[in-house]
């Protein structure tokens, strides 16, 4: 198997690729060179030039043109100009975050614009439910750094084949599976059934509604199943995450933009707020929308009418609003980060989602259903949970709510090697402090950062990095807590 090394020198880093036989502490690093015949066009897009560079060097060996991009804000001309059939693409790009949701956009933007072109993501954040997510995003394949030589070039190599197989006589394209939407688990809970009599009465109707509730809680399933509802149902709803957009497109991407409006703006394209026309539009972490953009939005909101960037042409728009947040925006009111205007607008109808450790009764019907659809997904049908399993979910604080019981059963399906999940394949911890005695989220998050600004001395740029946050995500909480 290759290994990848680099050692920096004179300020220089320079990179080898060795094998474990080759290997000699004794003896100068050993370039080792691939018998393969270079063809096809590789683009990599990461801001670490260090990686960019060990990357071109051993792609090298494989494409017969390697182009790197140390940011994706070019990265649509450059495809257009240089025409890569694979795309090496990092899901991460400013410090501090470290979602994948950077990565899962620019996805999107290279599979509206340019079809045929294969995407490799490439992320030091490894884990089912990213990977997952990316796939059926409709992503190639994932590359995890650190990444081993030989499954990265054969990941890129089978990337190229694919492009290759189109139109090719003789040869069967594999279609991916159409995703079906979760269909809304409503189960038995008083708090649950109190939100099913909400949305039976309000989804015929066209108010909008913000639905708000912690991470993990199913805010967007229950957005679909308002629009399946509702007499918009005969469109698709139309889905925009506004923690997945770069800052710099919050206006191109709601309001759309004519050619030439800005660097690779080289045709007209509709905004989502045109594209819903009809139907519904569903804004996820609409409290990231920035305060510049709140103004126009409200406006558009008002006057029904939207105007493309670039343009001064009026185009009237149609739509359901349905937005969503995990954060408080009567908070960010008061912060100023957030106009009172809009969220009167948008808050017509309010409906919260309870965190699941305040329905325990839901958490065993919740798991047997993932179970199910899992054991389907991987041909492991007939699985079900042992009562001490049972009874470790149950007591578990599922701070990650829906979305954690579902990853934490889809890795206890995979590694299940019989047909009874046991404890030790939950791989999670048991709280055995009554739920009344233990802190609240809020107050753990509020001491978490409180802990992080005393660790590193003030430097809320630090503090953000070590949270994983924005800074400005940073900033609305220390107004909100009072730190």
């Amino acid at each position: 198997m290759n290994y990848f090394f680099a050692c920096q020198k004179n300020r220089q880093v320079v990179y080898k690729i060795f094998t474990r036989t080759s290997f000699d502490i004794n003896l100068p690093y050993k370039i080792v060179m691939c018998n393969m015949v270079k063809t096809g066009r590789l683009l990599i897009v990461d801001d670490n030039c260090n990686i960019l560079s060990a990357v071109k060097l051993l792609a090298g060996k494989l494409f017969e043109d390697v182009i790197t991009l140390s940011s994706p804000n070019t990265l649509i001309s450059t495809i257009q100009r240089s025409a890569p059939n694979v795309v090496l693409l990092d899901m991460n790009f400013y410090a501090g975050i470290n979602t994948g949701n950077e990565g899962i956009y620019w996805l999107k933007e290279i599979q509206t614009k340019f079809p045929d072109v294969k995407v490799v993501l490439f992320t030091a954040y490894a884990d089912i439910e990213l990977a997952v997510r990316a796939m059926k995003e409709g992503a190639f394949d994932f590359v995890v750094k650190p990444w081993d030589n030989e499954k990265m070039l054969s990941t890129l190599q089978n990337a190229y084949r694919a492009t290759k197989q189109k139109g090719k006589k003789g040869s069967v394209k594999q279609v991916a599976p159409v995703e079906v939407a979760a269909p809304m688990f409503w189960g038995d809970s008083a708090e649950m059934r109190h939100i099913k009599s909400i949305v039976e009465r309000v989804a015929i109707t066209d108010a909008n509604i913000l639905i708000t509730g912690e991470n993990g809680t199913g805010k967007e399933v229950l957005a679909r199943e308002i629009h399946s509802r509702s007499a918009r149902c005969t469109k698709p709803m139309v889905s925009l995450d506004m923690g997945a957009i770069p800052e710099m497109l919050f206006e191109s991407e709601l309001f759309g933009h004519t050619k030439g409006a800005f660097t690779d703006a080289h045709s007209n394209r509709e905004g989502k707020l045109e594209t819903a026309c009809g139907s519904t539009l569903f804004m996820d972490e609409i409290g990231n929308l920035p305060l510049q953009m709140q103004s126009k939005m409200l406006s558009a909101l008002q006057n029904r009418t939207i105007t493309r960037l670039g343009s001064n042409d009026v185009i009237p728009i149609d739509i359901r609003l349905i937005s969503a947040t995990n954060s408080n925006l009567h908070d960010a009111v008061q912060s100023g980060t957030f106009r009172q205007d809009l969220l009167f607008r948008i808050n017509t109808i309010h409906i919260r989602i309870p965190p699941l450790r305040n329905r325990r009764e839901d958490i065993i019907p919740l798991a047997n259903l993932f179970i199910e659809r899992y054991g389907s997904k991987y041909g492991k049908t007939g699985i079900t949970l042992s009562a001490d399993a049972a009874e470790r979910l149950k007591l578990h604080v599922w701070e990650g709510n829906i979305r954690e019981l579902q990853n934490t059963i889809e890795k206890a399906v995979i590694m299940c090697e019989g047909d009874i999940i046991k404890p030790h394949l939950l791989e999670i911890d048991i709280c055995r402090h009554s739920f009344a005695e233990t802190q609240t989220l809020e107050e753990m998050e509020r001491q978490t950062i409180a802990n992080a600004i005393v660790v590193c001395n003030g430097n809320l740029s630090m503090v953000a990095q070590q949270l994983g946050i924005t800074r400005q995500t940073l900033y609305n909480k220390i107004k909100r807590y009072g730190l």
